[in-house]
């Protein structure tokens, strides 16, 4: 999976992050996050180094630290419409550990320490999306220029019955 970015879906102004499938079909995976992780996966998308650690990057340098590295991130399942993540860990004999964790927090580590991410294929076909065409993104494009165009030009008087 490639993490695309994060943004607000509205009208919930809700933050999500948006992961596609490398492989395959190519499919989109829209997941809602947090703010804090939204702004911590943005930052460090955006290759901002804050003056002082946050959360996630402190424990990057935790598990550095402890000579462990990423190995992976898995998007595991979707229970009752929630998603769910693995973190792998590595140490220096080889030996892996898995924890349990938020797919949010668990991108936000892999951006920063270009660890891969997966998503399993029933996530997948649960909650993945295809990717809209040009020509979707197109329609979509001339129909909100239509509606600011129509904003521009309308009078309140026009809803008067």
């Amino acid at each position: 999976m490639k993490l695309l970015g994060v943004r607000v879906e509205l009208p919930a102004n809700t933050p999500m992050m948006l992961l596609k499938e490398a492989d395959g079909n190519g499919r989109l995976l829209p997941i809602l996050i947090g703010n804090s992780e939204a702004a911590s996966i943005h930052s460090a998308m955006q290759g901002l180094q804050p003056p002082r650690p946050l959360t996630h990057d402190l424990l990057s340098t935790v598990i550095e630290v402890l000579d462990h590295r990423i190995d992976r991130i898995t998007i595991t399942e979707l229970r009752d419409h929630v998603f769910m993540a693995e973190l792998s860990l590595i140490d220096s004999d080889g030996v892996t550990t898995s924890l349990s964790c938020r797919p949010s927090d668990a991108c936000a580590l892999a951006i920063r320490t270009d660890a891969p991410i997966y998503a399993s294929e029933e996530v997948l076909e649960t909650a993945g999306q295809p990717e809209p065409s040009s020509s979707d993104e197109q329609e979509e494009e001339e129909l909100i220029d239509e509606f600011q165009d129509f904003l521009k030009t309308v009078n309140p008087d026009d809803f008067l019955a």
